[in-house]
């Protein structure tokens, strides 16, 4: 969030889903997670998960970076901070400097909130000139532009503050605010100075709206309306936090452009927050992208695309898609755009209160891509291994007893029966099939336990274990019921879990369980997996899904609009397999619904607008991105929020909460016959490095072993290392590897081309739902070699592949005991031409 604003929906649903945590938990359907370990007594920055060589504050809140600016040999970082605690609120000015955008010294806080205003994202100035009147030439002032959040009205609007003595004191203008459009989502003002016209450029965002606003001053307090640019690129949430600034194209002083950031949250590339931007030209009034943002998708055979008066062979469940196509929006739904022809599916039938979903016929995989249009809710299936969704049209493998759940699985709601739904598929376990007085059980073959969770859909009767007579979802080991859960009577299906992490590597059974004859005595069940994501009460997935062999392999969701956008199946992995695509809404809350429309098979992907959107860092963890004003010899220096609004209040750290990325040098360089922004960790670091350990050059096959052995291990580490490519499919680095197999993957995929981050073994991973992934990033490899530099602290990863042009920064929070290297071929193999690791310093005193 910019400018630290009022806490996003985002939070509150997650507040809203630890609650029904806990009413699971209450419930007996849940085992409770253990508190996480603190280090609360532990001395300053040596706390479990405390960056050594980012920047933190002491204790408390901390988010966007502000006010960056290179004054007397000192770079200003100043950021969003709550002084009185380490959740977001009463939101002030943070402050630190240093010397080498590396070793931090905390000040006294800069600009207080108070019983009018909370002190929103902004920048600073050195006002050289005294244009401001509030210093003199021989002392020029600091000058603070920030948005002043109005406590009662929640109006947005732009202020300044200064100070004379380097900006350790400030003084708040009396004169505030100095533009005020009455605006709750105007925020986040980057200031400069511009020199052809000799004023000063304001960059500020109009949030709601997608734009980015320009404003010119002569003396920072009179303000005068220059352009406005967008909307453009990704537009899945707010824009915030923008940034403009020149830069050289490969070094080349005679051809500068100018670099557009735009924040946004959510809709990031890697999910919720990112920091996205543009490439073009700036004439001092308007920002022209090089980009006009047109598109045309690749040619290829359609196979569906919603024409007929019916699905035709697409089998519907459920009642949110209607008897139909629809031929647009539907009663009580926002204006539905982007789709092609007369008709599409839509979901909304009856408003977002229906669910169901809608799955074509088999067929046998034959084309590289499906290309698809896809809208409506965010709300993305959560991946897992597949135990049993019931619709094969038999059970399978699984064993039934006694004449509840008869020879096959149902395909909805039977004879006498209330309606049932929360399913997924065309089946599902019910054992109403005579009323409620059939009994029985139905048993699962053997499997492992591999994963943390079994996720499950379930309702029916409320007869726990323990009852006379039980409708339980059973989980057994060794012969006894280890985890059990019931319904709540009634039909709908819902979402629950069982956590099975003390139970990691035994061998299980699943059995169903209805001994019950009287009133509500029956079971239903649906979609048992095996999952490392819990499963999430309440609202569940809007998404388009590709299956095969019973697994769900591919996944599409909306974002939260009625405007429907391009995406892709990569299906090249599953040539000449049998393959099914389903439409799933199983959410009936807010934007509880799925458009999809132009199935079509293709020889190429076709790209969503967040994909053909430029993304200055690929990871789930940078946000807020600004550089710094007057750095020395012209560099552009960037910095980030470590951290993402998916989760940010549920990080497992204390005293503090919030971190900064390693700072950047930003280039511009042409990349594969595209000028791309590029960043490499500032050249500080190296000053933390202490004496190298390398590894030894050769060939990695179908292994993973240590890079170099224990000398390369540990929590704290700049990594530098070349592949060259073989016949490997996926090779890399894997690192805060150990006990309980923990480790946070650094590799790269031949077949894709991406550099990909992989933390969902990662350590702690269940405070957030969207915590848990793999990120990816473009990334060809040149010459046949892929190079990469990693720093590794105690709670991050940032990986920088090639010259800079694919980044990912990820936290991590792993055992403080994992601290192994190790070097990895999957599939083949995979030279590794040299590899150096270095045990970097703690850059605090």
């Amino acid at each position: 969030m910019s400018s630290g604003r009022v806490p996003r929906p985002a939070r509150v649903r997650m507040t809203a889903a630890v609650a029904a945590v806990c009413a699971l938990s209450a419930a007996g359907l849940v085992t409770p997670l253990a508190p996480r370990a603190t280090a609360a007594d532990a001395p300053p920055y040596s706390e479990t998960y405390r960056p050594q060589f980012h920047f933190t504050p002491e204790k408390n809140w901390m988010n966007d970076p502000n006010g960056l600016v290179y004054y007397k040999g000192e770079y200003h970082l100043f950021y969003q901070y709550n002084p009185s605690g380490d959740a977001w609120g009463d939101m002030s000015w943070g402050h630190a400097v240093s010397t080498d955008l590396v070793r931090w010294t905390e000040l006294p806080l800069a600009l207080s909130h108070d019983d009018k205003e909370m002190v929103f994202s902004g920048s600073a100035v050195v006002d050289t000139d005294n244009t401001t009147g509030f210093g003199t030439r021989e002392n020029p002032p600091m000058v603070a532009v920030y948005t002043r959040h109005d406590k009662t009205t929640g109006v947005q609007s732009q202020a300044l503050a200064y100070s004379t003595d380097r900006g350790r004191t400030w003084t708040k203008y009396q004169g505030n605010p100095v533009i005020d459009i009455g605006s709750r989502d105007f925020r986040d003002p980057k200031v400069q100075w511009y020199a052809p016209t000799r004023s000063w450029l304001m960059t500020v965002s109009l949030s709601a709206e997608h734009k980015v606003r320009f404003y010119s001053s002569k003396n920072l307090k009179d303000w005068t309306q220059l352009s406005e640019f967008g909307p453009g690129g990704a537009t899945g949430g707010v824009w915030e936090c923008p940034d403009l600034f020149p830069l050289a194209v490969d070094g080349d002083a005679n051809n500068v452009k100018w670099v557009l950031v735009v924040n946004l949250n959510p809709g990031g590339i890697a999910g919720g927050s990112a920091a996205q931007y543009f490439v073009g030209d700036f004439d001092g009034t308007k920002f022209t992208p090089d980009d006009d943002g047109t598109y045309t998708p690749p040619a290829g055979t359609v196979v569906q695309d919603f024409e007929g008066p019916g699905f035709g062979s697409w089998t519907a469940t459920g009642t949110a898609f209607g008897p139909g196509p629809a031929a647009g929006t539907l009663d009580g739904q926002q204006t539905v755009t982007g789709f092609d022809g007369e008709g599409l599916a839509n979901s909304f039938h009856s408003g977002d209160a229906t669910t169901g979903t809608l799955t074509s016929p088999p067929f046998t995989v034959d084309s590289p891509y499906l290309n698809f249009k896809v809208g409506g809710g965010r709300h993305p299936h959560q991946p897992g291994k597949i135990l049993a969704d019931f619709d094969g049209g038999t059970y399978g493998d699984w064993t039934a007893t006694g004449d509840a759940f008869g020879p096959a699985p149902a395909t909805g709601t039977l004879p006498g029966q209330q309606q049932v739904s929360g399913f997924q598929g065309g089946g599902l376990v019910n054992t109403f099939l005579n009323g409620d007085a059939g009994t029985g059980t139905l048993t699962s073959p053997e499997f492992t336990l591999d994963k943390r969770y079994v996720n499950f859909l379930i309702g029916g009767g409320n007869h726990p274990v323990g009852s006379a007579a039980p409708t339980v979802l059973e989980l057994l080991v060794d012969g006894q019921v280890v985890r059990s859960a019931t319904g709540k009577d009634a039909e709908a299906l819902e979402a629950a879990f069982w956590d099975v992490r003390d139970l990691a590597g035994k061998k299980a059974r699943i059995r169903v369980v209805d001994a019950n004859t009287g009133g509500w005595g029956h079971i239903n069940a649906d979609q048992i997996t095996l999952s490392d994501t819990r499963a999430r009460p309440g609202s569940q997935e809007t998404s388009v899904n590709l299956i095969v062999d019973g697994q769900v392999v591919r996944s599409a969701t909306g974002t939260d609009n009625e405007k429907l956008d391009w995406a892709s199946f990569d299906l090249r992995p599953y040539r000449g397999k049998e393959a099914r695509i389903q439409l799933v809404d199983m959410n009936t809350g807010g934007w509880g619904h799925i458009l999809a429309d132009r199935f079509t098979a293709a020889d190429s992907p076709a790209l969503s607008a967040l994909r053909r959107a430029h993304w200055a860092d690929h990871g789930q963890d940078y946000y807020a991105a600004v550089s710094w004003e007057d750095a020395p010899d012209g560099k552009r220096y960037m910095i980030g929020w470590m951290s993402n609004w998916d989760y940010a209040g549920a990080v497992p750290t204390s005293p503090w909460r919030g971190a900064q990325s390693i700072p950047r040098q930003m280039a511009l360089r042409t990349v594969d016959g595209r000028v791309r922004l590029t960043s490499e960790p500032v050249s500080g670091v190296k000053s933390l490095r202490q004496a190298p350990a390398t590894a030894t050059p050769g060939t990695v096959t179908n292994t993973s072993k240590a890079l170099v052995g224990p000398a390369a291990d540990g929590k704290a580490l700049d990594i530098e290392a070349t592949f060259s490519v073989k016949d490997a499919a996926r090779f890399g680095l894997k690192v805060r590897t150990g006990a309980g197999g923990e480790e946070t993957v650094i590799g790269y995929d031949t077949t894709t081309q991406e550099l990909y981050v992989d933390r969902t073994r990662s350590g702690a991973v269940d405070f957030g739902s969207t915590f848990p992934g793999v990120q990816a990033a473009p990334l060809k490899a040149v010459n046949g070699k892929v190079k990469l530099r990693v720093l590794v602290d105690w709670s991050s990863v940032e990986v920088f592949g090639g010259t800079g042009e694919a980044v990912i920064t990820d936290q991590i929070f792993p055992d403080p005991a994992s601290q192994g290297v190790q070097v990895f071929a999957e599939n083949g193999s995979v030279k590794l031409d040299k590899a150096t690791v270095w045990h970097l310093d703690s850059s605090h005193d």
